[in-house]
């Protein structure tokens, strides 16, 4: 009889093995029940520009939401297509989350993947983070009709602070060109570098995203000449939008050109995209998250496209429009007709 306790005893001890092992292979691959205990959100560029402050702070906003570890992976390079390929090579359980940035839509045309937003399911488009015309506290140039008769008076040679081909600042450039105003490129490795350009002197201006240069307006580091779009902040009612100053161009300056979205490699099961639109909406009304955009002016995209249907629209809409103006502008490798991208309607 002992012995048959003893046995009954060693089963239920490896029965008990086995699904302590199946359990950590489970929790190890991503495969257990979502949410998972950690969930990695990878976030294109490096620390301390837009697309990393908005992303920690949905990231923290949904570990309250899921109650797991949102852990931040900053994996820059590229024009973000490192990170984005990364995300897209992640095994598609929900695990892995990709925090991207409007270079995930020019990234074909400029040659730099074969990635764009179609590879990716949208859980949320999330912010714009308004760009702005800043230059140096001891700057010459006290107005924005100031800069612009400068640049006018001497083209390419006013140089301007961007963060290279393809990106927001790149665009916003050749809207300038548009109409008229040539400054002088000089590229750095990220929009911290170049506002620490203009702050130095070593260039004139940069059109920078507002959250990254807030405190530095805030101590008088730099000087607000202008918003890139067609309204006012409410935080400086007295500084013009950019479309006040160039007639003509509310079309252009109209759209979020620095869209920051969340989203999950194609094939993510359905049941955990809505799981994660559903935190995402939590986290949206988490307080920290909302004071936060609304203390840096941040546009709340997740009210203008409330839907997966409105997002994949505006995707399709932003890609035209941008991909077009840089193409025509000669700023492209590849045609967008070559992957289908219609031309904005006249």
């Amino acid at each position: 009889m002992r012995r048959v306790i003893h046995r009954i005893a060693a089963l239920a001890l490896a029965v008990c093995l086995l699904l302590s092992l199946a359990a950590c292979g489970a929790a190890g691959s991503g495969t257990g029940k979502y949410p998972f205990r950690t969930v990695r959100m990878i976030v294109p560029y490096g620390a301390n520009g837009t697309t990393d402050l908005v992303g920690r702070k949905l990231g923290a906003a949904l570990e309250r939401a899921l109650g797991v570890s949102i852990v931040i992976d900053n994996q820059p390079g590229a024009s973000g297509s490192l990170g984005c390929r990364a995300a897209l090579d992640a095994p598609r359980d929900g695990s892995v989350l990709l925090f991207a940035a409007d270079s995930l839509g020019t990234q074909r045309v400029m040659g730099i993947s074969d990635m764009s937003y179609d590879d990716f399911d949208p859980i949320y488009t999330v912010a714009n983070d308004i760009k702005v015309i800043v230059v140096g506290k001891n700057s010459p140039y006290e107005t924005i009709g100031d800069l612009l008769a400068a640049i006018e008076a001497a083209p390419n040679t006013v140089q301007m602070a961007y963060t290279g081909p393809g990106g927001s600042g790149h665009v916003q450039a050749l809207i300038m060109n548009e109409f008229g105003y040539y400054p002088a490129l000089t590229a750095y490795s990220s929009g911290s570098d170049g506002i620490i350009a203009v702050m130095s002197g070593q260039v004139v201006f940069t059109n920078a995203n507002y959250s990254t240069v807030a405190d530095y307006l805030d101590a008088g580091e730099l000087r607000l000449l202008a918003v890139c779009a067609t309204e006012r902040m409410e935080k400086y009612p007295d500084v013009p939008a950019l479309s006040e100053i160039m007639a003509g161009s509310e079309a252009l300056l109209s759209i979020p050109y620095t869209p920051l979205s969340l989203l999950v490699a194609g094939g993510v099961p359905d049941d955990v995209q809505a799981m994660l639109r559903s935190a995402c909406e939590e986290a949206f009304r988490d307080s920290e998250f909302t004071e936060f955009m609304d203390s840096n002016s941040i546009e709340k995209l997740y009210e203008k496209y409330p839907t997966v249907e409105e997002t994949r629209a505006f995707y399709r809409e932003w890609e035209s429009t941008v991909c077009w103006l840089m193409a025509d502008a000669g700023a492209t490798v590849y045609s967008p007709a070559d992957f289908g991208i219609a031309r904005p309607a006249a």
